[in-house]
């Protein structure tokens, strides 16, 4: 059995609502703040905190535009972040079968 070094698994994507961000902009070219929020079940400040922490690891972008006068943010997985992602789904699945 292979020893399993849990510091290997990135913080910043092991949380739910960030893994659940990922997940998301991973199987989309964009999202708009609202979609997320919807499609995960959060508050907009607990969302904007954690989106935050994945724009400032690099692992996400967003652009910020206005619809009918009102701002909206739209959201898209980085290279750098899609890097992070299937590194860290790696990591579990090797965890796991280990």
């Amino acid at each position: 059995m292979k020893d399993f070094d849990h510091k290997q698994i990135d913080e910043i994507i092991h949380s739910r609502i960030r893994l659940a961000i990922m997940a998301i902009l991973l199987n989309v070219e964009h999202a708009e703040f609202i979609f997320l929020k919807k499609q995960i079940n959060t508050t907009d400040g607990n969302l904007s905190i954690h989106l935050k922490k994945l724009e400032d690891a690099g692992y996400i972008a967003v652009e910020k535009h206005f619809v009918d006068r009102k701002p909206v943010s739209s959201y898209k997985i980085t290279d750098r972040g899609r890097e992070a992602f299937q590194q860290y789904v790696q990591r579990l699945d090797n965890f796991i079968r280990r």
